[in-house]
């Protein structure tokens, strides 16, 4: 027991020595903590700089000789010194007196250099990366560089770029800075697929897409190249378009691309649903003071109608617009749906509540490397400042997207500094916006020429002029007998509001000949328009005009004219002086390539405002298209127009004034090739126009079997009809004035070539006059509106 009891007091005393030794251990190293945490120096002294002048260090520093400071100051020091972007590497200690700050200078890129690159530009691979001659190097950037160079390369299609940077030591801390490139094979599409698709074809879906399969005209046009975030934005197109045609339970299962000797076959295995139409729809309102029964006309969904995403997205705009006018800046308007599975419906009931208070802090735009920042904001109804409202942004993505400037828009939201302010992020991604066109067109004589053929018209086009939103386009087109050249220029938000301002500029020249195909007379006409576009409503537009044109005329070759004509020559110069209003009506879904929707444009022109013109001209033209088998991709298209002119005032109605037939009025035929004539003592005719016309089209456009939809081919049948007539030039020898009805019959391919659209006509006159002039084939440029 004794023995126990001495071994117990013996640990008890190693015990307590060891507890005293502890305590003071740790007494010293507080003593060390507080002395280092409250220390003072008389001089900071600067190691390892060569470029950077040590005052520069220690202002970076921020501790003074003779300043208390702490370990937390000197973690600020360093992290002020890495923050200015000079040193590699930087420490701070205490040695006596001296505070010591050791730092590695980075070195300076002289040049960044690219080496085995082909296929991109070095210009264009400088823009991508962020090492810039006399700025800082470091490693860090170089590699985030390189995977930069590869993502370009990625872009256009080739995956299996290799790019190797190094780094090349120079004097005087300098140092170039070298990317060496394999640029690899080019990636291509062999094929893109779909599987679960019932309703709609595989060529419907995939002409939807802006990623194609490769063929001589997507490499061209570089849509074959596979690219993650196209292929996103293709899914969302296809969401798009299910859901705007009832399908409200589509879904995209899955979407792979699976690389096989250098091609990708992309494969999107999807989920239709049931094709819905729209129920009971309602409105409801928690606010008291809203009446529900007014808000009735801002509706676009309309009971028994195909579902579609897009009505209820314009109601919602159209509604908490029509609210916010009412002074509801913060109510909210939510769509509640209601799916009847056995009757295959949706009701719809829009709830308005009053939302949260928050405002817009800021608007910040981030990828806009050429397009300035307030041509974005702009089609925002939103400002700094402003109520928040979703629906009002995500009005304002559908704004941006249909600019057409940007591969993607993002927008979204994040907390602002304050609990009531959020901010709005807008990610952008550039695309060209530069287009040259180049087309060619064939008559079989009589159209603008004495001898018909070909014709070629190229012009340049941008979009988004210095990156300022603006419309620039230069065109020049020609023949053996005709000359054209215009420029257009559009500014779509004049004085800064939403009112598309522009003005045209053309010279033209003509060779006209009668009916034997010989030279009468030469036509310049010298001019331009001022216009100016102001919305109504998302699909209607007024657009008001002056118009202005010289035209001098010119006898030529020694064939008999009508006197009608050669009274017309005698009149020499002739100005004229117009101002035109115009409504244009557009639902169209695609101006390329429309399926569903329609296009009208109603215009009363006046002449008379100084100028020897003195008459009132009013025209009309509607387009319908209609999708007729959303499985076969079968278009309908009913158009149907006219006019009329009529003269008043001193200046009789001169005949170089009146409507001349067209393609656009009526295939078959030849231009002015219908209507009033006057013969000439020789026998032949001369066609004079006439002061009235209408005309209708029936046409079904359908995919040309076999050919790829990438090729971007497709047919038409149709039948056109069409009259003529009136004069107001009165001679026994005129003939063709009344109302006489043509039409024809034909065929066309219809092509969106990399270099515009172009069409291709075969028509067959069914219903003619013997002293028509016929033309069965036509080739050139579409443009049917």
């Amino acid at each position: 027991m004794k023995a126990a009891s001495r071994f117990m007091s013996a640990v008890s005393v190693v015990a307590l020595s060891a507890g005293f030794v502890a305590a003071g251990a740790i007494a010293v190293q507080v003593a060390a903590v507080t002395s280092a945490q409250a220390a003072t120096v008389s001089r900071i002294e600067v190691r390892g700089n060569q470029r950077v002048d040590a005052e520069t260090v220690r202002n970076q520093v921020g501790i003074s000789p003779g300043q208390n400071f702490t370990n937390a100051d000197i973690d600020e020091a360093v992290k002020r010194l890495f923050a200015t972007g000079l040193f590699a590497n930087v420490s701070i200690r205490q040695a006596g007196g001296a505070l010591v700050v050791t730092v590695d200078e980075h070195a300076i890129v002289n040049q960044v250099l690219f080496q085995g690159n082909r296929k991109i530009k070095d210009r264009n691979l400088e823009q991508a990366v962020q090492l810039q001659p006399r700025g800082a190097f470091s490693n860090q950037l170089m590699e985030a560089d390189a995977e930069a160079v590869r993502e370009a390369y990625r872009r256009i299609g080739r995956d299996d770029a290799i790019v190797n940077p190094r780094v090349q030591q120079l004097e005087g801390g300098r140092v170039n800075v070298i990317f060496e490139i394999q640029e690899g094979e080019r990636t291509k599409i062999a094929s893109i697929s779909f599987v679960g698709n019932e309703a709609f074809s595989d060529r419907r879906l995939r002409d939807l897409m802006s990623t194609k399969a490769s063929n001589f005209l997507t490499s061209f046009m570089r849509r074959d190249i596979y690219d993650e975030q196209r292929l996103r934005a293709d899914e969302e197109a296809l969401r798009r378009f299910y859901f705007n045609h009832g399908y409200a339970d589509f879904r995209i299962i899955s979407s792979s691309a699976d690389l096989v000797d250098n091609q990708y076959n992309v494969t999107f295995t999807v989920d239709e649903g049931e094709r819905y139409t729209f129920g009971d729809i309602r409105v409801e309102s928690a606010i008291s003071d809203i009446d529900v029964n007014t808000l009735q006309s801002h509706l676009e969904t309309r009971s028994g109608a195909i579902y579609s995403a897009e009505d209820v997205e314009q109601t919602l705009v159209g509604l908490t617009e029509e609210l916010a006018g009412r002074g509801y800046a913060f109510a909210e308007v939510t769509p509640r749906g209601n799916r009847d599975f056995q009757n295959r419906t949706i009701s719809v009931v829009y709830d308005i509540d009053e939302g949260p208070r928050a405002y817009v802090e800021r608007i910040q735009i981030r990828g806009n490397t050429r397009t300035r920042d307030y041509v974005i904001r702009r089609e925002f109804d939103v400002s700094e400042g402003d109520a928040f409202n979703r629906v009002l942004v995500q009005r304002a993505k559908r704004r941006l997207e249909r600019l057409d400037f940007f591969q993607t828009v993002n927008i979204t939201t994040v907390p602002g500094s304050q609990p009531d302010q959020v901010v709005l992020v807008v990610d952008v991604v550039e695309k060209a916006t530069g287009e040259f066109s180049i087309g060619a067109g064939y008559t079989t004589g009589g159209t603008t020429s004495s001898d018909g053929g070909f014709s070629l018209e190229g012009s340049i086009t941008e979009r988004n002029f210095l990156g300022r939103g603006q419309f620039i386009r230069l065109a020049a087109a020609g023949g053996e007998h005709s000359r054209d050249f215009t420029f257009s220029f559009t500014e779509p938000y004049f004085l800064g509001r939403r009112i598309a301002a522009g003005f045209d500029i053309f010279r033209n020249t003509r060779t006209f000949s009668n009916s034997d195909n010989n030279d009468i007379y030469d036509r310049e006409a010298t001019g331009g328009t001022i216009r100016f576009g102001l919305p109504i409503t998302d699909a209607l537009t007024a657009q008001l005009a002056y118009n202005y044109s010289q035209e001098e005329y010119e006898r030529v070759g020694d064939a008999e004219v009508s006197t009608a004509i050669e009274q017309a020559l005698e009149q020499g110069k002739w100005i004229k002086s117009s101002v035109s209003g115009s409504l244009i009506y557009n639902t169209l879904d695609d101006m390329k390539n429309p399926r569903e929707g329609m296009h009208a444009n109603f215009t009363t022109e006046v002449a008379g405002l100084g100028g020897d013109a003195q008459w009132l001209k009013v025209t009309a033209r509607a387009n319908y298209y209609h999708m007729l088998s959303d499985r076969l991709d079968l278009v309908g298209l009913m158009t149907v127009g006219g006019g009329h002119i009529v003269g008043f005032g001193d200046e009789d109605l001169r005949i170089f004034d009146q409507f001349n037939s067209n393609t656009r009025i009526i295939r078959g035929f030849k231009y002015n090739g219908i209507g009033p004539f006057e013969t000439t003592p020789g026998g032949d005719r001369d066609y004079l126009g006439g002061t009235t016309y209408f005309h209708a089209t029936a046409e079904a456009q359908f995919p040309v079997p076999v050919v790829p939809e990438s090729f971007g081919l497709r047919g038409a049948v149709f039948a056109d009809a069409a009259t003529l007539y009136g004069s107001d030039y009165d001679s026994p020898n005129v003939h063709g004035t009344d109302m006489e009805w043509r039409a024809s019959v034909g065929a066309s391919l219809i092509w969106a070539s990399p270099f515009g659209p172009l069409r291709v006509d075969y028509a067959e006159p069914i219903v003619k006059e013997d002293t028509d002039r016929i033309q069965h084939w036509n080739f050139g440029i579409s443009t049917r509106f």
